[in-house]
């Protein structure tokens, strides 16, 4: 393993994500919990202001990466392989959730942030590519527009996932995997009406429409 004084700055950046969190919680998405997580692996503050984003939204975005590779680990190929589409997607949400559910003080403040009317875009971003990494784990290979309804689908059940978990004092979060079963469900009839309905002039399908009804907590 590097020595963190002999590390790059991306090898730093990656060294200092897990630990943002545990200190955004208290210290908010700001330079002190910066300086906390460098001391948390024995960095040298002004180092580690080089190497983490002076914004809010970039140090989120650090953590998020660090979520994409805790799922990554916990969710392996030859795991994902024998399960069905379905229960892929559910996995790689699951273990995500999994990966938040310490931190959920420190995750409520970042969707506050994301949530502000100047972030928006960086916002969708993020969650674009926390979709596009789930499909991309569960062995999708789409290119054409299946590639982008997949992952706006996929995005709007996330982001609704989200609301549900920061609120739910379930054990082992029992509602949010309830939520997140229902709305799954949602996407597989999508990709089956799709199926039937491509080149059929006589039926238009509004992917905006059934985006929007995921947002609801429809029972």
């Amino acid at each position: 393993m590097t020595a963190i004084a002999d590390m790059t700055l991306d090898e730093l950046r990656e060294a200092l994500a897990p630990h943002l969190a545990p200190n955004a919680a208290f210290d908010g998405w700001t330079a002190r919990a910066v300086a906390a997580a460098a001391d948390a692996i024995g960095a040298d503050h002004d180092v580690a202001r080089l190497a983490v984003p002076d914004d809010a939204v970039g140090m989120i975005d650090l953590w998020f990466a660090q979520i994409d590779r805790e799922m990554v680990l916990a969710c392996p190929p030859d795991r994902l392989d024998a399960m069905k589409v379905r229960d892929r997607i559910a996995a790689l949400v699951e273990a995500r959730l999994d990966a938040l559910a310490p931190h959920r003080e420190a995750l409520r403040r970042a969707s506050a942030i994301l949530a502000m009317p100047q972030h928006a875009a960086r916002a969708a971003r993020l969650g674009w590519r926390a979709a596009d990494t789930m499909w991309r784990c569960a062995g999708d290979t789409a290119t054409d527009y299946n590639h982008y309804t997949k992952r706006a689908m996929l995005g709007a059940v996330y982001a609704a996932t989200i609301a549900v978990f920061l609120n739910d004092d379930s054990e082992g979060q029992a509602e949010t995997r309830a939520f997140l079963s229902r709305r799954i469900g949602n996407i597989i009839d999508f990709e089956k009406a799709k199926a039937k309905w491509t080149g059929r002039s006589d039926h238009r399908f509004s992917l905006s429409r059934f985006v929007g009804r995921l947002r609801y907590h429809a029972r």
